[in-house]
């Protein structure tokens, strides 16, 4: 919100220099409540993203009680053997999440 009052106040600012003969502040006196509430919307759009909904994702693990692992024969790949490097990637993925540390690139 220290962004909102910010670009107020450069509105006001620029109200101040258009009265005084600058032209062309009188473009950036609409503009900048216009970022102001563009910034409003984004912020309430972007925070009613993280709200859970309330209730689980469908197919997820409290619909089936407990983990959910893909069968055999699921995804893009079936018939395919996977890559020796994203077998490894994907086991030391696993490893990390099991430690709790973080990734090292």
């Amino acid at each position: 919100m220290v962004l909102v009052v910010t670009f107020l106040g450069l509105c006001w600012w620029q109200v101040t220099r258009a009265i005084g003969g600058n032209s062309l502040s009188w473009a950036y006196v609409f503009e900048w409540p216009l970022f102001a509430g563009y910034l409003i919307y984004m912020w309430r759009k972007l925070s009613r993203e993280r709200e859970p909904t309330g209730g689980a994702p469908s197919g997820g693990a409290a619909e089936t009680g407990g983990d959910v692992e893909p069968s055999a024969g699921q995804g893009p790949d079936t018939g395919d053997e996977e890559d020796e490097e994203l077998a490894a990637y994907n086991r030391y993925l696993a490893a990390l999440d099991q430690t709790g540390r973080r990734k090292r690139w």
